[in-house]
């Protein structure tokens, strides 16, 4: 998170970690450490080039390069939002096209923006929790 708020023009805004279950992973997958952070981006900054930045933070802790879908990783940063930006190419769907029905998302999420509305939503983050059907577990650890 340190790295993180080198990207940021204001301290960063962080969630609690949060223990959750695998979704969508690989069979015998861990349980999974997920935290949000809300960052206020550089005046030049795209969520292009911010994505570049993220993903070199990960290959730097030791990301290998992709093998299977969901695959445990030491570092998996995605880019939730950009303001009111959206994107729909092969590199970049924003918003995240899933952050709205995964708990491990929308738990730490609420933390620090439970009023945020995401770009094509109409609940906010609380809302949108609460009212979320899932079989996901997490557990607030700090």
């Amino acid at each position: 998170m340190d790295l993180l708020e080198r990207l940021s023009q204001q301290p960063l805004r962080r969630s609690s970690f949060w223990r959750t279950t695998p979704v969508d992973c690989p069979l015998g997958s861990p349980s999974f450490i997920n935290a949000v952070v809300g960052l206020v981006s550089k005046v030049d900054e795209t969520p292009e080039t911010l994505l570049q930045k993220l993903q070199a933070l990960e290959k730097d802790f030791g990301r290998p390069a992709k093998k299977v879908m969901n695959e445990p990783r030491p570092l998996d940063l995605d880019l939730i939002a950009f303001g009111r930006e959206t994107r729909a190419t092969p590199a970049l769907m924003l918003p995240h096209p899933r952050a709205h029905r995964r708990r491990f998302v929308l738990e730490p999420l609420a933390e620090i923006a439970p009023d945020l509305v995401l770009p094509g939503q109409i609940q906010n983050v609380s809302e949108q929790l609460k009212a979320l059907k899932s079989l996901e577990r997490v557990q607030r650890i700090r």
